[in-house]
């Protein structure tokens, strides 16, 4: 599981939320055409090395990455936490208004990356954030935990399930009815839940990689075209 990584830029960060800093690590290509955040899964974190991989791979797709920590060392250490669907969130809500703060990273459209509970994280996030998300990819997730959530989110939305993996491969087809916007599931042959499985994971990342880049630059297309038609509303009214 190597590759070569294109990166233009990348930063150690401290992300504040709810009265904690969270420990994160940014990097971007040039000229990046969206940004995607990731929300670890259950007792996981920004080193995963499986969440690396995945944005290795988006980076050399063209986009930038935010990795962090959803919780804190000390928060992490009660596992009511790590469960804790809400919480994480609301974290990663303020990961992404933070995001949108930063100079390397202004205007870029948002996307988010879960694994396992962190794609009901991501879910949960994305019905709530004020800045609007373009996309969402789950890989081997719970998106069920989302509850009513599922049911206000209209980003398009990717859930990709191991075929070996068939309890969460059940949960998965009954969010996919509850989700709202473009969704699409796909199975991924012989891979169990972690993706350990040879070329599985990169199988992921690709399917990661091209479900972003389609969103976000769609996105980003529409978001430019509104700002020049709002230029010229301003104009025509002079």
């Amino acid at each position: 599981m190597t590759q070569t990584i294109i990166t233009r830029g990348s930063r150690a960060v401290s992300i504040p939320a709810g009265g904690v800093q969270l420990a994160g690590d940014l990097a971007w290509p040039d000229h990046p055409g969206g940004i995607v955040l990731f929300a670890h899964g259950s007792g996981s974190g920004r080193l995963s090395p499986r969440n690396q991989f995945v944005a290795g791979r988006l980076r050399n797709a063209g986009l930038a990455t935010l990795l962090f920590d959803l919780l804190t060392e000390r928060e992490a250490a009660d596992r009511h936490n790590v469960f804790d669907i809400p919480l994480l969130a609301r974290r990663l809500v303020a990961a992404t208004t933070w995001a949108r703060e930063q100079s390397e990273l202004a205007g870029l459209a948002v996307g988010y990356f879960g694994a396992s509970t962190g794609a009901a994280a991501a879910i949960t996030a994305a019905a709530l954030s004020p800045v609007p998300v373009a996309a969402i990819v789950s890989r081997g997730g719970r998106p069920d935990l989302a509850g009513n959530a599922l049911a206000r989110v209209t980003a398009p939305t990717l859930l990709l399930v191991g075929s070996r993996d068939p309890v969460v491969l059940d949960l998965n087809r009954a969010a996919l009815t509850r989700l709202r916007g473009p969704r699409e599931l796909v199975i991924v042959p012989g891979a169990g839940h972690l993706f350990e499985e040879r070329g599985t994971l990169e199988a992921v990342a690709d399917a990661a990689a091209g479900w972003f880049v389609r969103y976000l630059e769609m996105a980003q297309t529409w978001r430019g075209a509104r700002g020049r038609n709002d230029q010229s509303a301003a104009a025509g009214a002079w």
